[in-house]
């Protein structure tokens, strides 16, 4: 469904991802694990045209979207679940969700959505009317992925989910983001520091070091890899090796 080739992308003279080259099958949850600074943040905001890349391309549903302005990639069928949450801190919580279906016209099938969204988060069905800045860290994530289902999306990217919230709202978020995807089918690219939320609730990992993805697998496989293991999940039974090849490489193998 979402195919990325070869993507590189500068801030100013900075080579912020290098050679980048992903897919995201249709229906899949998929991740993308890497450190704060690796690029992770940038691979969805070229994704979505915030930002354009300098080579590589992107292709949505066999059509090329690198380029394109952001505007119209959403209306393409991609949403985004900014770091940060980015709600609109003054509208209420109905107004921010009736903000993410802006470009459609079917008054029934957004009312329908509404009720789907506070189906899902049954805490923004008690505070409809409440102004999104007085919502805690973790109903406000909840309201910013609202928001991105309420366009009806084919692909929902999620930037960070897990950041700024305690142990339990985390878990909370990313059983209803399994749930999201089992019961619509909803194409998930989840970009997260969280390794573990990540590996347990994706089907699909990339590990991203300084730029470029140097380890892809389900992610079954990526819970069993040494390094992972040691430098991601934090298992001391990892053992000395990776320790060695990381200290002696600075990189992945």
């Amino acid at each position: 469904m979402l195919a990325v080739a070869n993507l590189e992308t500068y801030y100013g003279p900075i080579l912020a991802i290098r050679g980048v080259s992903f897919d995201v099958p249709e229906g899949e949850f998929v991740t993308i694990l890497g450190a704060n600074g690796a690029g992770k943040s940038t691979i969805l905001k070229t994704i979505c045209g915030v930002v354009d890349p300098q080579k590589g391309s992107v292709h949505f549903r066999g059509e090329a979207i690198h380029g394109k302005d952001p505007d119209a990639i959403a209306r393409m069928g991609i949403s985004l679940v900014p770091e940060g949450r980015e709600v609109f801190p003054f509208l209420s919580v109905i107004d921010n969700l009736k903000m993410g279906a802006y470009n459609r016209r079917d008054a029934d099938g957004i009312a329908a959505d509404i009720e789907q969204v506070f189906d899902y988060f049954p805490s923004l069905r008690k505070a409809t009317r409440r102004a999104a800045m007085s919502l805690s860290g973790g109903e406000q994530q909840m309201l910013a992925i609202g928001r991105a289902l309420m366009a009806r999306p084919r692909v929902m990217l999620l930037d960070e989910p897990s950041l700024g919230l305690s142990p339990r709202l985390v878990s909370e978020i990313f059983e209803i983001l399994k749930r999201i995807n089992r019961e619509r089918g909803l194409t998930l690219l989840v970009v997260e520091q969280n390794a573990s939320i990540a590996l347990q609730s994706a089907r699909i990992g990339h590990v991203l070091e300084m730029g470029r993805i140097v380890m892809s697998d389900t992610t079954a496989a990526l819970s069993q890899k040494e390094d992972v293991r040691e430098f991601y999940l934090g298992l001391k039974d990892a053992g000395v090796r990776g320790k060695r090849r990381w200290k002696k490489r600075k990189t992945w193998r």
